[in-house]
Formats: C-alpha cells, structure tokens, sequence
C-alpha cells in the first residue's frame, strides 16, 4: 500500500486540517505527517488508518490506485 500524497493533502484541504491539526487528532507526529505529505515516507498500515479515520475518509481514499 502505497500513500498517494496529493491525495492526503486534497483530503487535508476538503477538511480544512493543518498538519498541526491532523497530528492532533491522529496521534501522528507532525514530522511523520510532514515527511507523508511531501512523498518522503511511506506510512505503515497501521498509521494510515489512523490518518483516514482522524480525516473521516477509507485508507483507500488516500492510497495509490491498483495496490
């Protein structure tokens, strides 16, 4: 599974969330989030689904198509 990043940051948009914000809610670090939003990392399964949850969308929503 492979995060798309300009899918999470459209996803961050329609949900009026900063990093900051995001971070917050999902208990990612701000620097994780950051590096995920820039294409840097990859998360892990697990850490992407706190991500989808904390922005109300399926981790499918936020991965690359066809994985």
């Amino acid at each position: 599974m492979k995060l798309n990043n300009n899918k999470l940051l459209l996803t961050m948009a329609n949900a009026c969330m900063t990093i900051g914000e995001l971070s917050k809610k999902s208990g990612v670090s701000k620097t994780a989030l950051s590096n995920y939003t820039t294409g840097k990392s990859n998360p892990k399964p697990a850490t992407l689904g706190k991500i989808a949850r904390a922005l109300n969308v399926e981790v499918e929503d936020l991965i690359e198509r066809g994985e």
